[in-house]
C-alpha cells in the first residue's frame, strides 16, 4: 500500500548508489541496489566493514545479472576484504536469493533466524510446474477473476527456487535480543512480524542506525499476505503488535536503512503512519462490506488506486489478510457460494 503524507520524514540521500557502486552512508556502512523484475524494482543491500572482511545484509535474488553486478562489486567498492558473513533479514527471495551462492563460493557464514532457515530450505525444495489444486482453491475462494484464474492454471507458477541460489546445511540461528558486533558497532536484534515471520532489524546500541529490512519502509507499506498455506492466518494482527512494539525504540535522531527506497529520518512519524495505514484500510473496508463481496471485490477500496496485472497477485494475499483480520476480530462474517467463492458482509452493530 503507498503511504501518503510522509513529508516530515527526511531524507539524506537524494539519489540511490548506481548500479554497480556503493554509498558510505554511515562510517563502515555502504549502502548497495540491486535490480528486481517486478514493480518494485530494486533491493537494497548493507556492507558492514568488519576490518578483516563484510558483513552482508541481504543478497538480491539469484540471477545473472544480480551474479554480475555482484561481480563489480567485489572487485570495486568491496574489493579490500573478503565477504566473510551474510545476515538475511527475513526468507523472501530478493533478501536471501544469493545466501547460498556467498556459502558455497565465498566461504561466507550464513546469519538469519531459524523461520527464514527453514522457511527457505523448504521453499527451495517446493517447485511446481502447475499450480496445486489447493492453490487454485484458494485463489477462487478470494474471488480471482475466472479468466486470470483459467490463465494462472494453465501458467508455470512462480517458484522460490526460480531465484533462490541452492541452500548448504549450516547457518548461525538469531533471535531476539541478541547482539551482534559488525561494522564496528554493537546491534540489538529485534523482531518484526505481519511481513514475514521473525523477520529481523538491528538496532545501533548507540542509537544511531536501525537496519529496517522490510519491517520498517519509508512511503509504502510492506505486502502483508494470506496465501493457501495457512489460509486462515491473521498477519495483519501480527503488523500490529509488532509496529507497536517496536515504537517504543524509534527516535528522531536514528538513520533508518531500509530494504526498499531511501534511507530516511524520522522514524517515531514514520512508526505512526504505518500503524495508521492499516487501521485506515481497514475502516474503508469494513464499511465497503455492507453487501457481500469478495476479497477481490474489495481491491479499489482498499488500496484506493486500480490494481494492474503485475500487481493482481499481491493485491489478492493483502485483500484477503484484511477481511481475515475483519473477521477474526468479529466485524465481518462470511459465508462460501456455491462456487467456492468466499463473500464477506459487516457483522450488524
Amino acid at each position: 500500500m503507498s503511504n501518503r503524507g510522509s513529508g516530515t520524514l527526511r531524507y539524506p540521500f537524494a539519489e540511490p548508489p548506481e548500479e554497480g557502486a556503493a554509498t558510505e552512508v554511515a562510517p563502515g556502512i555502504l549502502w548497495m541496489r540491486l535490480p528486481l523484475p517486478m514493480a518494485l524494482d530494486h533491493v537494497n543491500i548493507y556492507a558492514l566493514d568488519d576490518g578483516d572482511g563484510w558483513t552482508l545484509i541481504d543478497t538480491g535474488i539469484s540471477s545473472g545479472r544480480s551474479r554480475r553486478i555482484w561481480a563489480a562489486l567485489l572487485e570495486g567498492p568491496l574489493s579490500a576484504k573478503p565477504v566473510h558473513r551474510v545476515l538475511v533479514t527475513h526468507h523472501h527471495p530478493d533478501h536471501i536469493g544469493l545466501a547460498g551462492w556467498f556459502q558455497a563460493e565465498h566461504g561466507a557464514e550464513l546469519l538469519t533466524t531459524r523461520t527464514a532457515w527453514l522457511f527457505a530450505r523448504m521453499l527451495m525444495l517446493d517447485a511446481q510446474d502447475t499450480p496445486l489444486p489447493e492453490t487454485l482453491a484458494y485463489w477462487k475462494s478470494a474471488g480471482m477473476a475466472p479468466q486470470i484464474l483459467a490463465e494462472r492454471a494453465a501458467s508455470r507458477p512462480f517458484n522460490f527456487a526460480d531465484v533462490l541460489a541452492p541452500m548448504p546445511l549450516g547457518y548461525t540461528r538469531l533471535d531476539e535480543d541478541d547482539v551482534l558486533d559488525a561494522g564496528g558497532r554493537r546491534w540489538r536484534v529485534r523482531l518484526g512480524h505481519g511481513h514475514a515471520p521473525d523477520h529481523i532489524t538491528l538496532w545501533d546500541e548507540d542509537g544511531e542506525i536501525v537496519l529496517a529490512g522490510d519491517q520498517l519502509l519509508p512511503s509504502i507499506s510492506p505486502n502483508i499476505g494470506v496465501y493457501a498455506t495457512e489460509p486462515e492466518a491473521d498477519p495483519v494482527a501480527d503488523w500490529m503488535a509488532a509496529t507497536t512494539r517496536l515504537s517504543a525504540f524509534a527516535t528522531e535522531r536514528q538513520l533508518v536503512l531500509p530494504g526498499h527506497k531511501l534511507p530516511y529520518r524520522g522514524l517515531p512519524t514514520r512508526m505512526r503512519q504505518l500503524h495508521e495505514n492499516h487501521q485506515g484500510a481497514l475502516a474503508r473496508l469494513e464499511a465497503y462490506l455492507d453487501a457481500p463481496r469478495s476479497a477481490c471485490d474489495c481491491f479499489l477500496p482498499l488500496f484506493k488506486r486500480e490494481i494492474r496485472d503485475g500487481e493482481y497477485g499481491l493485491a489478492l494475499v493483502e485483500a484477503m489478510a484484511h477481511v481475515l483480520h475483519l473477521w477474526h476480530a468479529g466485524r465481518v462474517r462470511r459465508t462460501m457460494t456455491e462456487d467456492g467463492i468466499w463473500l464477506w458482509q459487516r457483522t450488524e452493530p
